[in-house]
Order: structure tokens, then C-alpha cells, then sequence
């Protein structure tokens, strides 16, 4: 049996945990990469009906005094946003006519 990281209350969304609570936005973007629309499509379903209420949730703590498990929360929430854009407007994983541009993130949100 694999130890829960999420809060119990989002215990529904631990399928996702392991591959999308990363600590930097170059992880998460790796992540989003690496991830076929198929799966980026699973994820987002099951997390974004839950965002609004994940937000409350993390609302509820100081951001610099968090639960490590709200920590993931909020870092899966991330993960979110990042997939949104694939799913939502570019409807494939990269964004539409960049060509090889890249721009890498010095810093990125906190916690």
C-alpha cells in the first residue's frame, strides 16, 4: 500500500500525486513534455473539477508555514495550470508556432 502525500480530503486525486507535485516549474514543464495529451487530458478531467476547491483549501494556510501536504497540493495545482494550456487552447502539447524558442525560469512560485 502506497503512503498517501495529498491531504485526505483530496485523497481522489492521488493517482496523479507521484508523477505531478514537483517543486519547480522546470519539473513540472518536463513533466508536461514527457506526458502524452491522453494522459495530460486524465489529469486535468479529474483535477480541474477540484481546483477551485484545492485553492480554498491551501487559502487556509500561510504560505510560508504549510503542511507538507498541502505543499503538494499546491504544487499539483501548478501542474494543472501548466496542463491547461495544451488542453484547453493549443488542443497539442506544444505551444503553437514557436518554432525552437525556448525560455527557461530563473525563479519560479513558492513555496
Amino acid at each position: 500500500m502506497t503512503t498517501a502525500i495529498l491531504p485526505a480530503e483530496f485523497a481522489d486525486l492521488e493517482a496523479f500525486a507521484e508523477r505531478w507535485c514537483l517543486a519547480t516549474e522546470p519539473e513540472r514543464w518536463a513533466q508536461r513534455l514527457a506526458t502524452t495529451m491522453e494522459e495530460m487530458q486524465e489529469f486535468y478531467d479529474a483535477c480541474f473539477p477540484r481546483a477551485e476547491e484545492a485553492i480554498r483549501y491551501c487559502d487556509r494556510f500561510d504560505l510560508d508555514d504549510m503542511p507538507d501536504e498541502v505543499v503538494r497540493l499546491l504544487q499539483l495545482l501548478f501542474s494543472l495550470a501548466l496542463v491547461s494550456y495544451p488542453i484547453e487552447v493549443w488542443h497539442q502539447p506544444l505551444p503553437v508556432d514557436t518554432g525552437s524558442a525556448c525560455l527557461d525560469r530563473l525563479s519560479g512560485p513558492r513555496p
